[in-house]
């Protein structure tokens, strides 16, 4: 369509209707009585890479729901990369009510609860320092500026100054998180500690403003820890970020682990709703809405085999192939790099039976030599037990048959060439 030549009558009616615009989103901003700058401020233009990310689900059951009352949360998170300035993304997507939060803040841990010493700083939404989060959405917090070393432990504090339940949340955290007494202690650099959790209500990831990228982590228990001792980041995910700093300082990759205990590819868990809703439907929000994400690492449909019903077995690896190619279609309109994860033996597992360890060798063969990703992870070949190879390892199983212990993520993130993340 040819440009209007200038100062002709419609050029002169889009300039009054611009001008218009521009007056009303002012007295709108007046209206909201947002700080100084702080349109300009929330609205910049920033590189985002992500240093740290959980996935979240629920809402849990009755039985399993966590009840606050006046009471701050503070929530324990190690970084993957380090940068001057971060925001952190609060979730309200799984609640059926508004989600209060009265204060927020992140700082820098010391020792269990306890902040650095002038590490504190206090976050805003919009200028706003407390927010509702309306049921079923996320939200994100204004830039802070904070020097944040890689591998740090931050520590966000949420005060929650009415009766809230933890409907949003990440249940299987393998890090203690910590609950005050009655008060709000977000800006306090100590907590009065009434209880810890081993959840993450609410937050669901951290960003840092540098220029990198990300790697996610899509799984189930495997990739999310189960069975590592918990408060060391002892994922295979951890590892594989230490890895990275410590042997190709050169490259910037932020590593987020979406992992859900329970999770599957194709359908939810019956009455598990802390297990997450399945892979292909949480793909959207736990993938392609994570800050800088290029890389996708897959490991799901074990439990998708586990669970199967005998008479499904047939051709469940059939079903999965498709679900990975769907996944894969996915990330790529996005420009994403997708690797297979290879699903490690579970020989002596309470629901090991032959017809599933087929289904398992079925999947992984598929994996290695259907061409569909852009690498292969062989996580089954980095945890087998070579004499035995339907089974792990005895010195990486966690005791299970299914779960690896530390000693097993840790071979699985030193399988991984890092030479996947040399074109940054």
């Amino acid at each position: 369509m040819p440009r209007p030549l200038p100062f002709s009558a419609p050029f002169r009616h889009a300039v009054q209707g611009r001008r218009s615009f521009l007056r009303g989103a002012s007295a709108l901003a007046a209206g909201l009585s947002l700080a100084p700058g702080a349109v300009t401020q929330a609205l910049a233009a920033e590189n985002w890479t992500a240093t740290w990310g959980t996935a979240p689900a629920g809402p849990p059951t009755s039985a399993s729901a966590l009840t606050f009352n006046n009471q701050t949360l503070r929530l324990i998170a190690r970084t993957s990369i380090g940068g001057n300035r971060l925001r952190i993304r609060l979730s309200n997507e799984m609640g059926s009510t508004p989600l209060t939060i009265g204060a927020a803040w992140v700082g820098i841990t010391s020792t269990y609860a306890s902040l650095v010493a002038g590490s504190n700083r206090q976050l805003t939404f919009g200028g706003r320092t407390a927010i509702t989060i309306t049921p079923g959405a996320p939200m994100l917090s204004d830039p802070v500026d904070l020097a944040v070393p890689a591998q740090s432990d931050l520590a966000v504090s949420l005060y929650l100054p009415g009766s809230v339940t933890a409907q949003t949340v990440h249940d299987a955290a393998c890090q203690t998180n910590y609950v005050s007494s009655s008060g709000n202690y977000a800006a306090s650099a100590s907590l009065p500690i009434a209880a810890g959790l081993y959840s993450w209500p609410f937050l669901t990831e951290i960003d840092m403003a540098v220029a990198g990228s990300t790697l996610v982590a899509l799984g189930d228990s495997q990739t999310d820890g189960a069975l590592s001792v918990g408060n060391t980041n002892h994922r295979w995910t951890d590892y594989l970020a230490r890895r990275l700093q410590l042997e190709s300082p050169a490259v910037t990759v932020g590593v987020v682990n979406r992992g859900l205990s329970g999770n599957r590819l194709l359908g939810d868990a019956a009455n598990t709703p802390l297990a997450g809703k399945d892979a292909l439907e949480r793909f959207d929000r736990d993938v392609l809405s994570t800050a800088g994400v290029h890389w996708l690492a897959v490991q799901l449909g074990i439990n998708d085999i586990v669970f199967a019903a005998s008479s499904d077995l047939p051709t469940i690896q059939d079903e999965i192939a498709l679900g990975y190619m769907q996944l894969i279609a996915r990330a790529r309109t996005r420009g994403l790099r997708v690797f297979g994860s290879t699903l490690p033996p579970f020989e002596g597992f309470v629901y090991y039976a032959p017809a599933r360890e087929t289904a398992r060798q079925q999947v992984n063969s598929w994996i290695r030599t259907s061409g569909t990703f852009d690498a292969v992870l062989d996580f089954d070949a980095a945890i087998r037990d070579p004499a035995q190879p339907g089974r792990l390892l005895p010195a990486y199983d966690g005791g299970d048959h299914l779960h690896p212990n530390d000693a097993g993520f840790d071979a699985i993130a030193r399988s991984i060439p890092l030479g996947l993340f040399a074109a940054n």
